[in-house]
């Protein structure tokens, strides 16, 4: 069996830096340890950073969604989060109307299978909750899916706060956890048929359609129906200050929610939709891109700890896409991609700009997310019997995100021409070498992740 001895570097957890070496044997690590030194074949890593494989807990590859399917399949896609030091994906296995969710899974199983580079798991969106479906949660928990996803926004996806609760209930005694998108659909609809009467359709009134008063009174709602459970619950893709504020209402009382976040709402500020329509329309996301306020305050938060995750959401479509709301930015289909440049940008504006540590770092996108999607210890951490999933990242190297550089089939970066630093040098999947110096080494190697229960 092949040996691999990683000499010189830094192993990086949530705890910190410690200057270790790792060796591996086959697709595991065997030792975590000072001045090893055995027969194998000796990778020098010095001055490098070795993370464990990066997790990236919310992708939707090969999505059908706005009468078009996003351009990032489950082989470009993941070929993608490679590149961005992303070993294992949590991707949506998307119930549709009608469907039972062993059908769903099968659909996403079918997409994923042969086609995947790095290691993935789903998810269950539920959007069809029927007394069958419900029947169906303990197979779900036997076929490795033990986290579920609802909408409260969205037409073709959304729950009622009745089958949310019943959801939870039935969950709760499985030992499973739901993350919910959390938006007022009928706020929004109101908004924008006052918006459709005035004429306001070009992508700047986006977000005046999707206030944070949207995303804080589902958050209110969310949160009051889980402390009814008793269960503990996630909010995803956090994206404002009056959305934090009603968790940290609801946490003060007793609930126990954990929040993700996204690279986006971070670092980009609702002056990107006061663009031409091409380039505006790139950031239609829901939610939307927020104020200078609130990206302050999500940044106070993930370095507080009151964030647990943050993934990226990636969802792709092309410009020529996108041109479907040309006249009329509802029919713009919402999302971006963001799994190549999550870490090279939690890296570049949280640990260099001493926002976070780089133990920080490791515990939002490696540790935490293995933990709360119940793939801990097998991945997430660098660590004797964990998966050789390890990032080599050069923390002295300098960049600039292009389009040109980018992995992924959707055409554009949101970030293109910031500068970066640090590198993705090399990454390594369960002991294989799959990426180096800009390059997919070996493809289709991903496997499916089996998870147990939360454990966060």
């Amino acid at each position: 069996m092949n040996k691999i001895l990683f000499k010189g570097g830094w192993v990086v957890s949530s705890r910190g830096l410690k200057k270790n070496d790792v060796l591996v044997s086959g697709d595991k690590i065997i030792t975590v340890g000072r001045h090893l030194s055995v027969d194998a074949e000796v990778v020098d890593v010095s001055g490098k950073l070795l993370f464990p494989g990066f997790i990236d807990a919310h992708t939707h590859f090969d999505l059908e969604v706005s009468d078009t399917v996003t351009s990032d399949d489950f082989s470009s896609g993941t070929k993608s989060a490679l590149a961005g030091g992303v070993t294992t994906v949590v991707d949506f296995a998307t119930q549709n109307k009608g469907e039972t969710l062993s059908e769903a899974l099968n659909n996403w199983h079918v997409k994923a299978f042969a086609k995947s580079s790095c290691d993935y798991a789903f998810h269950m969106a539920v959007s069809d909750l029927r007394e069958d479906v419900i029947e169906e949660l303990p197979a779900m928990f036997e076929q490795g899916v033990t986290s579920f996803k609802v909408y409260m926004t969205y037409p073709a996806m959304i729950l009622s706060d009745k089958e949310i609760y019943e959801l939870l209930s039935e969950l709760k005694k499985l030992g499973g956890i739901v993350g919910c998108h959390c938006e007022n659909a009928g706020l929004i609809d109101g908004i924008r048929g006052e918006l459709e009467q005035k004429g306001d359709l070009s992508p700047r009134f986006h977000p005046i359609s999707r206030p944070s008063s949207a995303e804080a009174e589902a958050i209110h709602r969310y949160a009051r129906i889980a402390e009814a459970v008793d269960c503990p619950v996630i909010v995803v893709h956090l994206s404002s200050e009056a959305g934090l504020e009603e968790i940290r209402r609801a946490r003060k009382r007793g609930a126990k929610i954990y929040v993700e976040t996204c690279p986006h709402y971070l670092l980009l500020e609702d002056s990107v939709y006061e663009k031409d329509f091409d380039e505006s329309a790139k950031f239609v996301c829901s939610p939307p891109i927020r104020k200078h306020n609130d990206r302050k305050a999500l940044w106070n938060a993930v370095r507080s700890g009151e964030i647990q995750t943050v993934s990226t959401d990636h969802c792709s479509f092309t410009s020529l896409q996108k041109r479907a709301g040309q006249y009329d930015f509802r029919l713009i289909p919402n999302g971006m991609p963001g799994v190549e440049t999550r870490s090279i940008l939690m890296y570049t504006y949280g640990v260099k700009k001493k926002r976070i540590t780089v133990g920080r770092m490791c515990e939002l996108l490696c540790e935490n997310p293995s933990k709360l999607y119940g793939m801990f210890p097998k991945k997430g951490i660098i660590k004797a019997g964990s998966d050789a999933d390890i990032v080599v990242f050069d923390p002295h190297s300098h960049g600039v995100i292009t389009k040109e550089n980018q992995h992924s089939s959707c055409g554009y970066t949101p970030y293109e021409g910031v500068k970066v630093s640090g590198e993705v040098e090399r990454v390594y999947l369960r002991g294989e070498l799959v990426f180096s110096d800009g390059e997919i080494i070996k493809e289709n190697t991903g496997r499916y992740v089996s998870r147990g229960k939360p454990e966060l």
